[in-house]
């Protein structure tokens, strides 16, 4: 399924927005590091892995998108929320198929407590990735804030399937009538 989506974004008519080539396709590397974590002892074992996963989401398409992904990140990590959501404003504008661009960008809005404006961007974000796990993660939390509980189950469910070693697991609770 990844790789479709990743042949629908780039030979869709608009693979390039605004002079930003299409995001690297991280399918195959992404698909061996969740069979990976699947697969892994321990969190500790898994810890290598899941950093590999945010390396593969944090290569920007190109220079300028890396730049602008970059100072987002940057501003996020110090509280300059409105500074991060201009810079990640502009990515998502340039590189609208570039996934980490919309989960960072929901990131900001949760940082903020803006949780109904985070949604948006993490569905665009699991639309482009499926297999993004911390945007899955993201939403499922972001429901939970949201007081739509059965959703942020399903959600966080659905993240501990492809990660089982995601600290987020502690707020899984077990569905009536079935122990963890």
């Amino acid at each position: 399924m990844w790789k479709t989506i990743a042949v629908v974004c780039g030979l869709g008519g608009a693979a390039w927005a605004d002079g930003c080539p299409v995001a690297p396709d991280v399918t195959q590397d992404q698909t061996a590091v969740l069979e990976g974590l699947q697969a892994a002892p321990n969190y500790t074992a898994a810890r290598g892995l899941t950093a590999r996963l945010w390396e593969l989401w944090l290569e920007a398409p190109d220079e300028a998108s890396q730049r602008m992904l970059d100072e987002g990140m940057a501003a996020q990590r110090t509280a300059n929320y409105e500074a991060a959501e201009a810079r990640l404003n502009a990515l998502v504008g340039y590189c609208p198929f570039y996934a980490e661009g919309y989960n960072q960008r929901a990131f900001v809005a949760y940082l903020r407590g803006d949780y109904l404006a985070a949604l948006p961007d993490l569905d665009a974000a699991l639309e482009i990735n499926p297999g993004h796990v911390a945007a899955l993660a993201g939403k499922a939390l972001t429901l939970m804030k949201l007081g739509r509980e059965a959703e942020g189950q399903q959600a966080l469910r659905g993240a501990l399937a492809l990660n089982p070693w995601l600290p987020e697991r502690g707020l899984l609770t077990s569905p009536e009538g079935e122990d963890l």
